[in-house]
């Protein structure tokens, strides 16, 4: 059943439970618009949503049955739907000769196989009336880090996805769009960012002298879904202290 109708825009944030998913979450909600926030794991979504008002769905975003079903359903419930945010990804830094094929399988299908769901159902979705999905590529995708390629290989098949999709589908008025993150400071990053020797590795690869935080990136998420952007599709935005693009120099003192 449509609720009333509402003027406010309808986002749905897929992996909502993770650093950059609350994040977004928390920054959409502050704005104005209706949110869906989406995870696996029941406790923690249904806490966020209680905590700023949001809409929680329960699910594994790369079955993507489930995810056609939540986004058919939330543009039902609300009568609209605007904008779709997949922030849900995984880890793995492994030498590729240590990486077993069911890890390999797993990296895949946790960041590009939920990619492809998010886009599928987003543009089903919204293919009458236009709007926004935004994906979550990497740094790793754009510049060779050694025991990254897995997720490498995985991120560099969202920057493929979000090129090609938003080709096809700009004739409906459906943009998307992708972040590049550089390290950002998560729970999913704990193990590196919580270790100091770590830490000042990957600071000296960053030539802006600090680490990411979720909401470094939540912020540029929130901007490709603004509708005030509307003329902007096919673009990965490196938020990443210039960890893909630029070598860091010595500091002046």
């Amino acid at each position: 059943m449509t609720e009333t109708m509402d003027s406010r825009p309808v986002h749905v944030v897929l992996g909502a439970g993770g650093g950059i998913g609350s994040a977004l979450s928390r920054r959409l909600v502050a704005a104005g618009a209706i949110v869906a926030v989406v995870g696996r794991t029941a406790a923690t979504i249904e806490g966020l949503a209680e905590e700023i008002g949001a809409q929680p769905y329960v699910l594994d975003a790369t079955d993507s049955a489930a995810v056609r079903a939540c986004i058919d359903s939330v543009k039902v419930r609300f009568g609209r739907l605007d904008g779709i945010a997949n922030c849900v990804g995984s880890l793995l830094l492994k030498p590729l000769h240590l990486t077993s094929d069911d890890e390999w399988q797993a990296t895949i299908q946790t960041n590009l196989g939920s990619a492809m769901a998010a886009v599928r159902a987003g543009v089903l979705a919204m293919r009458e009336t236009g709007g926004a999905i935004v994906l979550v590529s990497s740094a790793a995708a754009r510049v060779g880090m050694a025991n990254h390629e897995a997720i490498a290989a995985a991120k560099a098949g969202i920057i493929g996805l979000t090129l090609s999709a938003a080709a096809t589908y700009a004739s409906r008025g459906i943009r998307i769009n992708a972040v590049a993150p550089g390290l950002i400071r998560t729970p999913l990053t704990a193990r590196l960012t919580g270790n100091p020797a770590s830490e000042k590795v990957s600071l000296a690869m960053h030539a802006l002298p600090r680490l990411g935080e979720p909401d470094d990136v939540a912020s540029a998420i929130a901007w490709f879904l603004d509708p005030a952007n509307c003329w902007v599709t096919g673009q990965v935005l490196g938020v990443d202290g210039g960890l893909a693009t630029i070598r860091p120099t010595v500091r002046a003192l």
